[in-house]
This record gives structure tokens, C-alpha cells and sequence, in this order.
């Protein structure tokens, strides 16, 4: 079967055909295009769907996502991200494989039946020439023909008329003789372009004809086996990222596995884990016989000398009376339960908005001092009930943790001690990759100048000082809650204990309070009242009328120290200070740059000089 043979007569209808299989081969190309467009806008909506779930970075929800069920949650997300991607990967493949190479196979396409169609128009404009050339010559003699007919008539009409010369009988004769000759030069040509035209018309239809409407033929059946194998690619390139579509199922259907009901209930633990101990039993209280309250040195006592124990706020004691908690005479007024004034404590949020706010304020503070006292056997310290106030004040979260319960404290202080120490890890391998640069420009000083490195090597060096002298602070405090060092220093031992000779009077003037209550009853406004008179005290004589300490000497600054911690003072490098205070062995030493200047700085940043005649000062030999 051949278009050649076959369609011979039918070169407009190929034409026709061959154009509509381009424009089929153009659809498909649209198609598969719009599909990589579907594909992408699907990949981008997954994309930002997964973002848009994904934990922000330093929020509650990133904390939220250590529990299993969340972590499945997390993986789903993540596994959508990679889902996303395949659908990218189609719409790549898809692109690159089959319509970029389709559009280049159509524009060859339209090349080659462009020029299949121009032979054959050129064949048909050789053929139609010839027509034209054997009509002509055909037309001519039988023009010749008949002229000769008409001469040969003419002479031979003249030759029978007597009445003519014979020089007209001549003429007429030689004109005849002529026409005929004319005929016969136009027969011989006619027969020429006859043969010619015969040949040309066998060459086009048997030859040149079937030749190109083979080729077309050819180009035609390309077309369609480019098609087919396109539509198999399509096919491919979507089987192709099913095993890595399963394998993102996979990871779900393994995500969704892996949760663990006990291991979140043990992670709910950790999380608000106070660490409290609850609180005992209340003491049933008689009050069918006469009470008399007396007030102590330093505790409360239920009665005047019926042998009942006298009130301690560390450990647990029977017939204690809880001194803070309300009570009415009235057995219409039930008493508040401990665990409601308890949770209130841990749940409630301050708002100070003026000194009556920040008075009651420090009421809570030691009511809840007290209970935690009792609860966990630990005392209270004045310079503490400032702190708390002042966190009030300020709604800020003390650099301790100190606002939080000992186990959530611990963890905290904890995590920041980890950060601290991949902080100075990060620096310390910062600087020995600028000591290993220094070495290699002491080696090749063309590479580069070494001092150029000194700086950057000093900065460093301070900042891993900086660094570690941050993660002690909070090694301590960390020690501190875990129980391995002293629960306090020297200085606050020495406050505690000024505290704990004030706490007595405070808590008697509750006593006092209640006692002078005109019905007998407690009531906490009162309590208060006269314990912010105490802390007020405790801070004027703690902390406002300190003597400034004497100069032992003075020191040099080897390095800039920015003091931004409480209690710590700016220097600049190469400056001139007084030194009122050693270093205690725990690597700050008291400096002082005037009158209303002083502070602590790293022992490590200053150079000092003791005066030996000093008070205070230590002989070196």
C-alpha cells in the first residue's frame, strides 16, 4: 500500500491531511503542556500547605512537636513536602522530554512537508508547461492546415480560369506549395511536444509523483509513531515517581506507627513537673474551748500551754496552724482549701499599676514564700522578696529562672547551659582556625600579615572568657537545684541570715494582727501590711546604707569589657580603675571608677595593682 500508487489524483487532500496531523501533534503539545502547569501550581499549593502547618521557629509550637503524635504530624508534613516535589519532577520531566522535543519535531515536521509539497507543486507546474506547450503546438497546426487547404484551393481555382495569367497561376501555385510546407514544419513540431508532453506526464505519475507522496507518506507515519511514543513517556514519567511517592506513604504510614501514648504522657510529666511536694494535712481546730494565741520569737503557736507544738514552716509538724490561709468565726464561711490559694499562685499573672498594686504584690510573695516553705522545707531570703517585686514591676523573667517550680527550673537552666556550651565550642573552633591562618602566614608571610590576625584572636579569646563565665553562672545555679553545691554564697548566706532574724517579728505581727482582730479572725490585708514594713527594712539596711568599701589599690584594663549584667561595670581597654575588693576566687574582681561608679569585671581583664599598706590587702612575697 502506497500513497504514491494509491492517491495519485489526490495531492489536495494530502496536503489537507498532512496539516490536520500537525495540528493533532500542536494539541498534544498544549495539552501535555498545561498538564506540567497543573502539576506545578498542585506542587506549590502542597508546598505552602506543608509550611503553613510546619512549627514556627522559637514558639510555644515548636516545643509542642516532642510529643509523638505531633512528630507523626510533623513527618506527614514533611513527607508532603517531598509528595510536592515528585509533581515538580513530572512537570520537569514533562517539559524537557516531551514538549520541548515535540515543539522542535514539529517545526522539523513543518520543514520537511513544506518542502515534500514544494516538489510536488514543482512537478505539477513542469507537467502543466508541457500541456500548455503541446496545446500550442496542436493549435498551430491545425492553423497550417487549413491555410494550406484554402491556398491549394485558391491555386487550384486559378489554374482552371481561362481568363487568368499565368503569372497569377504561378503566384498562386508557389503560395500554396508554401502553406504547405507550414503545415508540415507544424505537424512535424506538434509531434515532438506530443512525445515530450507523454514522457513528462509518465515521468509525473509514475515516477516523480509516487516518489513524494512516498516521502510524505513516510513523514506522516513519523508523526504518528512520535505521537505513540510520546503518549508512552507521559505514561513513564508518572510511573516513574510512584515508588518515591510510596515511599513518602511509606514514611506516614511509619510516622503514624510510631506514636506513643506513654511516652507523651511522660513527656506531659516532664513538661509541668513542679517538683512540689503536696502539702499535708490540716490540723482539726477546736474551738469549743477557749483559745488564747500568744506570739513566739519566731513561729506561731495554736494555744497558750495545752502541749500542742509550736508552729515551724520547714517540714511537716502536727497541730500546725497555717498562718496565712483565711478564716472566719462564722461557720457560714467556709475556709479557702491550700491547693486553690496553691494553684492560684502557680497559674496567676502580676499586673502592677501602681504602689498599692506593688505593696499587695509583695504580700503574695511571702504568703507564697511561706507555703513553699512548708511545702519543700526551703527558707526565704530578703534580697529574693526585692527581686520578686521588682519582676513584678517589670513583668520580666528573672535571668535564674527563679519564677519557675525546681523541676521546670532545672530543665531550663540546663537547656542554657547546653546553648552556652556549643556557643563557646563554636568559638573556641573559631579561634583555632585563626590560630592555624596565623601559623600558615608565620610560615608564607606573602599569604598574609599575621598581626593583621591579632586582633580577631583578642576578640575571640574574650568572647569565650564572656562565654564561660556565663555558663559557670548558670553551671551554679544549676548545681544549686540539683543539690550538688551550697544552696547559697557567703553574701547571700549573710543576707539570709539577716532575713531569717526578721522573719520572726514579721510573722508575729501576724499573730498580733489576728489577735487584735475584733472578732478574732485573721485577715491577710493586715499581715501584709506589716510584712512589706519588714521587707521595706530589709532593703533600706540590706542594700541603700552600705559604706563604700576603700581603694587597696588600683588596676589597668588589658581588654574593653561591656558590663551589662547587674552588677557588673564597664571598662576600656588601657583605663586606670581603683581596686576595692579582691578576687574571691570566683573570677570577679571589685573595681570602682569614681564615687558613684563600681562594679565587678573578670579578674582575666584587668592587671592589678595592690597597695601593701592597704587595709585589706594581701602580702605577696
Amino acid at each position: 500500500m502506497s500513497w504514491g500508487t494509491e492517491l495519485w489524483d489526490q495531492f489536495d487532500n494530502l496536503e489537507k491531511h498532512t496539516q490536520w496531523g500537525i495540528d493533532i501533534l500542536e494539541k498534544y503539545i498544549k495539552f501535555v503542556k498545561e498538564r506540567t502547569e497543573i502539576e506545578l501550581n498542585y506542587a506549590k499549593q502542597l508546598r505552602n500547605l506543608s509550611k503553613k502547618y510546619q512549627p514556627k521557629k522559637n514558639s510555644k509550637e515548636e516545643e509542642e512537636y516532642r510529643y509523638t503524635a505531633c512528630k507523626a504530624f510533623l513527618s506527614t508534613l514533611n513527607e508532603m513536602n517531598d509528595y510536592a516535589g515528585q509533581h515538580e519532577v513530572i512537570s520537569e520531566n514533562m517539559t524537557s522530554q516531551i514538549t520541548v522535543e515535540l515543539a522542535r519535531y514539529v517545526q522539523e515536521l513543518k520543514q520537511e512537508r513544506k518542502s515534500h509539497f514544494h516538489d510536488g507543486r514543482k512537478a505539477q507546474q513542469q507537467i502543466e508547461t508541457c500541456w500548455k506547450q503541446l496545446e500550442s503546438s496542436k493549435r498551430r497546426f491545425e492553423r497550417d492546415c487549413r491555410e494550406a487547404d484554402r491556398a491549394q484551393q485558391y491555386f487550384e481555382k486559378m489554374d482552371a480560369d481561362i481568363n487568368v495569367t499565368k503569372a497569377d497561376v504561378e503566384k498562386a501555385r508557389q503560395q500554396a506549395q508554401t502553406r504547405h510546407q507550414m503545415a508540415d514544419d507544424s505537424k512535424a513540431d506538434y509531434s515532438s511536444y506530443l512525445q515530450k508532453f507523454n514522457h513528462e506526464q509518465h515521468e509525473y505519475y509514475h515516477t516523480h509523483i509516487p516518489n513524494i507522496f512516498q516521502k510524505i507518506q513516510e513523514m506522516e507515519e513519523r508523526r504518528i509513531v512520535r505521537i505513540g511514543e510520546s503518549v508512552k513517556t507521559y505514561a513513564e514519567l508518572d510511573r516513574q515517581v510512584i515508588p518515591i511517592i510510596g515511599k513518602c506513604l511509606d514514611g506516614i504510614v511509619k510516622a503514624a506507627e510510631s506514636i506513643d501514648p506513654k511516652n507523651d504522657s511522660q513527656l506531659v510529666v516532664e513538661a509541668y513537673k513542679s517538683g512540689f511536694e503536696p502539702p499535708g494535712d490540716i490540723e482539726f481546730e477546736d474551738y469549743t474551748q477557749p483559745m488564747k494565741r500568744t506570739v513566739s520569737d519566731n513561729s506561731l503557736s495554736n494555744s497558750r500551754g495545752d502541749g500542742k507544738p509550736e508552729l515551724k514552716f520547714g517540714g511537716k509538724s502536727k497541730g500546725k496552724l497555717w498562718p496565712f490561709i483565711k478564716k472566719n468565726k462564722s461557720p457560714k464561711q467556709q475556709k479557702e482549701p491550700l491547693s486553690h490559694r496553691f494553684n492560684e499562685f502557680m497559674t496567676s499573672k502580676p499586673k502592677i499599676h501602681c504602689f498599692r498594686s506593688l505593696k499587695r504584690g509583695t504580700q503574695s510573695f511571702c504568703f507564697h514564700k511561706e507555703l513553699m516553705k512548708r511545702t519543700i522545707g526551703k527558707p526565704t531570703y530578703a534580697f529574693e522578696a526585692r527581686d520578686y517585686v521588682l519582676s513584678l514591676k517589670l513583668g520580666a523573667t528573672p535571668e535564674d529562672f527563679s519564677n519557675l517550680p525546681p523541676e521546670q527550673r532545672r530543665k531550663k537552666l540546663q537547656q542554657k547551659v547546653d546553648e552556652l556550651n556549643k556557643e563557646i565550642q563554636k568559638e573556641m573552633d573559631q579561634r583555632d582556625a585563626i590560630t592555624k591562618m596565623k601559623d600558615v602566614y608565620l610560615k608564607n608571610p606573602q599569604m598574609g600579615d599575621p598581626a593583621s590576625l591579632d586582633h580577631k584572636l583578642a576578640e575571640v579569646s574574650q568572647n569565650i572568657e564572656k562565654l564561660r563565665l556565663e555558663a559557670q553562672k548558670f553551671e551554679a545555679w544549676l548545681a544549686e537545684v540539683e543539690g550538688r553545691l551550697p544552696a547559697r554564697s557567703e553574701q547571700s548566706r549573710r543576707q539570709s541570715g539577716l532575713y531569717d532574724t526578721q522573719s520572726a517579728p514579721a510573722v508575729n505581727n501576724c499573730a498580733q494582727d489576728r489577735e487584735s482582730s475584733p472578732d478574732g479572725s485573721y485577715t491577710e490585708e493586715q499581715s501584709q501590711e506589716s510584712e512589706v514594713k519588714v521587707l521595706a527594712t530589709d532593703f533600706d539596711d540590706e542594700f541603700d546604707d552600705e559604706e563604700p568599701l576603700p581603694a587597696i589599690g588600683t588596676c589597668k584594663a588589658l581588654y574593653t569589657f561591656e558590663g551589662q549584667n547587674e552588677g557588673t561595670i564597664s571598662v576600656v581597654e588601657g583605663e586606670t580603675l581603683y581596686v576595692i575588693e579582691e578576687d574571691k576566687g570566683d573570677g570577679w574582681t571589685r573595681i570602682r571608677r569614681n564615687e558613684d561608679e563600681e562594679g565587678y569585671v573578670p579578674t582575666s581583664y584587668v592587671e592589678v595593682y595592690l597597695d601593701k599598706n592597704a587595709k585589706g590587702a594581701k602580702t605577696y612575697i
